[in-house]
């Protein structure tokens, strides 16, 4: 694999708009020399009876089925007593919001 220049990564940072100092440059360009050395260390790998994936471990949605529950009226009646204000069959709450 080629390796990479410090004048590759100062153009680079010249194209990404980036003010390296050259400490910088010198910690990039070994960084980056030893990033693609890994990549080149993994495409030795055979992959070729693996299917591609887009993450390490599969994600799946668990559904279950809607299913509409009656109440009877009895039911609604009956926690419309619990409430503290009742007008005709909804709750009476404080107003929140000023009509100014």
């Amino acid at each position: 694999m080629t390796k990479i220049t410090e004048e590759d990564v100062r153009k680079v940072a010249r194209l990404a708009r980036l003010q390296l100092v050259d400490s910088e440059i010198e910690t990039y360009t070994r960084q980056i020399e030893k990033i693609l050395d890994y990549v080149d260390h993994l495409q030795k790998v055979n992959t070729k009876d693996i299917p591609p994936t887009t993450r390490a471990v599969e994600v799946v949605n668990k559904t279950r089925e809607d299913n509409v529950q009656v109440s009877s009226s009895r039911d609604r009646e009956e926690l419309l007593e619990l409430a503290p204000q009742r007008e005709a069959d909804f709750f009476r709450v404080p107003k929140i919001i000023s009509e100014s």
